[in-house]
């Protein structure tokens, strides 16, 4: 059996519009999932702004943004890929955007291909952000993430709801599916049972990774999660806070253990 696999989710808290406090934070969270033996790190959707949609054009990322600096640096000495949320601009188009920062300290790009809208019924007060149609177009960069011997595809929120995504990641020769999301309590039992029938239907890891905290002004279900290619669920955090869930795969199976964080 491959040792290649060693798999985690971060769950943040995200501060509204502040990336360098963000950044500070994905660099703590990195380092624990480093401590616990994870190669491959998956953030929530947008997760260095937050799901702030009327900032995405202001605090929009370039494909080789300087802001990543803290980033390059993290992946590298920890020898870890991480897998990042912003907005980011390319030429005349904003997209959805999930950077893929590996250890020799350069960035590949992956650009959300199905954007998604929440109901009115989404937030308690019946006011939610704009259809992402309106502020974002989809994009089609989609490299395969190398983790050591095999490859994982990545995905951000909608695109998991799409059949098609997860059988093309399959077909690519994926053997894990990198989810990052923003999912709200009424739509977490659904979203999770997806993710894992995907993982049983083309026997792919999947890692799970959503907001511990509001965003947006809406609410997150947190539970972010990673199951095996046979649908078992291998770990999971708690509904709320910041914290990361870690799965390691051995020649005996699956090594977990989830660090939920104070002072997040």
């Amino acid at each position: 059996m491959t040792r290649s696999r060693a798999l985690a989710a971060a769950q943040t808290l995200p501060v509204r519009g502040d990336v360098a406090a963000n950044l500070a934070e994905h660099v703590r969270l990195a380092r624990v999932a480093a401590e616990a033996g994870a190669c491959v790190l998956v953030f929530p959707e947008l997760s260095l702004t937050g799901y702030e949609l009327e900032l995405a054009e202001p605090l929009a990322f370039s494909e080789r943004d300087p802001r990543l600096g803290p980033l390059l640096e993290c992946a590298s000495t920890l020898e870890m890929t991480l897998v990042v949320g912003a907005p980011v601009r390319l030429g005349a188009r904003l997209h959805v955007g999930a950077f893929i920062v590996g250890p020799e300290r350069a960035a590949a790009l992956y650009t959300k291909r199905h954007l998604g809208a929440f109901p009115p019924s989404a937030s308690p007060h019946g006011v939610v952000p704009p259809p992402e149609a309106s502020v974002f177009e989809p994009g089609d960069r989609d490299p395969l993430v190398p983790l050591g011997d095999e490859r994982a595809a990545v995905a951000v929120c909608a695109d998991t709801g799409r059949a098609s995504h997860p059988e093309r990641a399959a077909a690519r020769g994926a053997r894990t599916y990198l989810a990052s999301t923003f999912v709200i309590p009424a739509d977490f039992e659904t979203d999770v049972e997806r993710l894992r029938s995907h993982a049983v239907k083309h026997a792919m890891a999947v890692v799970f990774s959503n907001y511990g905290g509001p965003s947006g002004g809406l609410p997150s279900a947190g539970g972010s999660a990673i199951w095996s290619e046979s649908g078992a669920r291998l770990v999971q955090l708690d509904e709320r806070g910041a914290g990361v869930a870690v799965a390691v795969e051995g020649e005996a199976g699956w090594r977990t253990s989830r660090m939920m964080l104070e002072g997040a």
